[in-house]
Order: C-alpha cells, then structure tokens, then sequence
C-alpha cells in the first residue's frame, strides 16, 4: 500500500540523515569561506598594485575563475587532476580547493574595489598629520575598508553555501544527495516522497542562508 510522500521523512533515520546531509554542505561552505577570506583578502591588496604584470596576473586569475562555470572546475580537479597527476585527492578536499579559488576570486574582486573606494584625501590628510604608511592603512584603511567589505562577504558566503549543491556531481553525499536516495528507495511506497523530501531540502538551506542575508542586509543599514 501507497503511503503518504511526507511520512517518508520520518521513516527510520531519513530525517537526520538529512540533517547530517546538511552538515556536510555547511562544512564545505565553512571552510572555504575561512580559507578565502585571508587569502581574498591578500589577492584583493595584489590587484591594487599599480604594476603592470600584477594587474595582467590578477586579471587572467580572476577572468579564468569567473569565466569557468564552477561543475567544471570541479570536474577539472577530482577528475582531470587526480588522473593526470596521480593525485588522491577526496571529493571533499577537491570541492574545498575548487570553492576557495573562487571564493578567493570574488572576495579579492569585493577588497579592490573596498580599498579604491576609499577616497585620496585621507591618505593625504593622514600624510599631512605625519602618520606613517602602516598607520594610515591599519588605523584608517582598513576600517572603512571593513565596512565597505563584511555585508558584501556575508552575501558571498550565502551564495557559497548554494553553489556547493554542485557537489552531488562529483559523488559527495550531502544534502541533495541524501535526499535523493531516500527518493530513490522509497520511490514505490512513496511516489510523492519526491515534493516532500526536496521542500525540506529547500527548508533547510533557507534557514541557512535566510539568517546570513538578514545580517547582512542589517550591517548594511546600519553603516549607510
């Protein structure tokens, strides 16, 4: 006999499979938002140098992140590299590398433009009150260069929790995996298990990222 779509969830462990499904998306997102914020932050002052192989260097960098769709730089890494460089590289591993080159990309993109912002009297003013370099960059800089720069990387760390859906390709059991598969075995007793199992997916990455938008939608009208 037919059962009801919505009990699916809570036969056996399905529903804190999913929620260990969740874990692992978060996991992903967590670490390369750490990992891309210091070194978004290192490429974002690189770009800024008025060089002409820098600006080349961080423009192919950027254009090659941005350009690339990120399936296929995950494809790239857990397939291509492992093959042709004997690499034992994890599915995990190889979405963490792949997210933080793009999130290194982006957060870079978001420090160039905080830090060329910020307006040329204030350096001269600074100058003027007899600072140095360093202390008119960490004293003054870097500041308003925050401001300008945390609403825009809490949005870039929702967006990095979305994107890392793509995961389920290369073989990670995560959220939408998770929720596939309880699809797949129950397909027969549950035929409308599929509404039920992919609206909670959808309930749990909106109480993920619903949060994050709304503290970044309060920084942001607080420091207007």
């Amino acid at each position: 006999m037919q059962g009801s779509g919505i009990s699916v969830l809570f036969k056996g462990r399905n529903f804190i499979r999913l929620l260990g499904g969740l874990w692992v998306t978060v996991r992903i997102s967590l670490l390369s938002v750490l990992l891309s914020i210091p070194l978004g932050i290192l490429f974002g002052m690189f770009m800024t140098l008025k060089n002409p192989v820098s600006r080349a260097v961080s423009r192919i960098y950027l254009d090659f992140v941005r350009i690339m769709p990120q399936l296929v730089l995950l494809f790239l890494v857990y397939f291509g590299a492992t093959r042709a460089f004997g690499w034992n590289l994890s599915s995990e591993l190889s979405a963490v590398i792949v997210f933080t080159l793009w999130g290194t990309a982006e957060m870079g993109d978001l420090v160039r433009g905080a830090l060329i912002s910020i307006p040329r009297h204030q350096y001269d003013s600074a100058a003027a009150l007899g600072m140095t370099r360093m202390q008119t960059f960490v004293y003054i800089i870097v500041p308003q260069t925050v401001r300008r720069l945390l609403p825009l990387a809490i949005n870039l760390t929702t967006r990095m929790i979305k994107t890392t859906s793509l995961v389920v390709l290369i073989g990670m059991v995560e959220v939408l995996k998770v929720g596939q598969q309880i699809i797949d075995v129950n397909r027969f007793d549950y035929p409308t298990a599929a509404l039920w199992v992919y609206g909670v997916v959808f309930i749990l990455y909106f109480l993920v990222c619903w949060p994050i938008s709304l503290l970044a939608k309060r920084l942001e009208q607080r420091w207007r």
